[in-house]
Parts: C-alpha cells; structure tokens; sequence
C-alpha cells in the first residue's frame, strides 16, 4: 500500500515508530533542521503562528512557550491531531484537522506561517502558495522547510536500508511524484527543484528573503563521525519569505 499525505501516520504501528525516531535528541530535524528554522521564524512574542502539517504540536508547544499569542495547527492525520491537543492542553492554541490542501484559509490572519517538512506531500503547490500569501498579514513572513531536492530526485537511495555513505542523485529534471521506502512502508512524495520552488513562491506574490540548505555545525552533535557523515550532502531546504 502506498500512503499519500499524512495517512501513513493512521496506521498506529508507523506512527509509534515515526515519533520515537522523530522525538530523539539526535534526529536530524533536531540538530540541523530546527536551529536554523528557529533563526529564520525569530522572534514569535504576541504573534499569531499558522503550522501546515503541524503533526505532534511539540514544535507548537515550544512556540507558545517563547510568546506566540496564538498557535493555529492543520494536520491531516487524525492520530496526529490527538497527540496535538494533548500536548497543547490549556493553551491558546488550535488545531484543525484536515489536508494543507483542502483547508479553508481566512485572509489576512496570521503573523507567521510556518511548515516543517511536509510542503514536498503535496502535488499541486500554487493554489497552497497563493491561499498561504492571502492569510498573512501585510509584512507577514512563511517559513517552510522541504527534504532537499537533491534526495527528493531519486528514491535510489533510499532503497538501501543500511548507513549510506554514498548517496545517487539522478533525474533532477525529472519532476513529480516520487515513491519512497519509509519506516516499512511506502509513501507518495513529489519532487521539485529549488529553481521551482523559488518561482511558484514568486507568482504567488512572495519576496524571498533567504534559502538555506542547513549546513551541520560541529556543536550540535554528540559524535564526529555522524558530523562528518552529514557534512558530505545537505538533508534540507528551507525559505524565508514576506508577504
């Protein structure tokens, strides 16, 4: 069976693996995705935070705890919005649950939206790109993160269950839907290149403000030998944009 979107988590065997290697300290969306993600959202003090594919609401909880006024989660999986709201009892928070691509966003309502590694799950990004522009506030900034382009490209890789050391990068060019081995299952990306990215969040009417591909710092990690792993290609891309 292949999943598409957040499906893959309803199934409750994927989803206790996916958070127990999601919410260790050395996953590198911890270590090398979020520091940087963090630099670019700065600062959320009495800000309202939209999260598209918000998942568990640990990132949603820690926002709040720096100041965000409102934290607005969409996620399409019903396991994930459980776990959301327990997490963020008792605070002024709220979480939807339906697809980034069907929700319905109000105009002009949001500080910040924010997507970590779930924009590459969707097939057709203008019309998402266009409804993030319309929901923020003039000035208002979408931070997002992918899984870079260059493993997005050829699932090849990803076949090899074992330490890779080496990675193959092929059919760059080659656009659109990829299926990829995750966890024991199979799931439905889409690739796109960073060219494309850069000029769907263009027509969308965004100034691209920075694009960061996450380079390791040696700091962040327990062992050098996984430091100097990482170092050898970049795992994400991330945008900074304003409205």
């Amino acid at each position: 069976m292949r999943y598409k979107g957040a499906s893959v988590y309803d199934d409750n065997e994927f989803f206790k693996d996916y958070l127990k290697r999601r919410n260790r300290k050395e996953s590198p969306n911890n270590i090398i995705e979020k520091p940087v993600l963090m630099e670019l959202i700065g600062d959320v003090k009495e800000e309202k935070v939209l999260d598209l594919g918000c998942g568990d609401a640990i990132f949603g909880l820690e926002l709040i705890k720096q100041g965000c006024d409102f934290y607005e989660g969409v996620e399409g999986s019903l396991n994930m919005v459980e776990k959301a709201i327990s997490t963020l009892k008792n605070s002024n928070s709220k979480i939807n649950h339906c697809s980034i691509e069907t929700w319905n966003f109000p105009d002009e309502e949001y500080d910040k939206v924010v997507s970590r590694l779930a924009i590459h799950y969707i097939e057709e990004l203008r019309p998402v790109f266009k409804q993030v522009y319309e929901s923020l506030k003039i000035n208002g900034q979408f931070i997002f993160s992918v899984q870079h382009p260059i493993l997005t490209a050829s699932v090849k890789s990803a076949n090899n269950s074992s330490l890779r050391t080496d990675w193959i990068v092929d059919d760059y060019f080659h656009t659109g839907k990829r299926v990829e081995p995750w966890i024991d299952k199979e799931v439905i990306k889409y690739h796109r290149t960073i060219e494309e990215y850069f000029l769907l969040l263009k027509s969308a009417g965004f100034k691209i403000d920075e694009i960061r591909e996450c380079q390791p710092r040696a700091e962040n990690f327990q062992n050098n030998e996984e430091y100097i792993r990482r170092m050898r290609i970049p795992l994400f891309l991330l945008f900074s944009c304003t409205k």
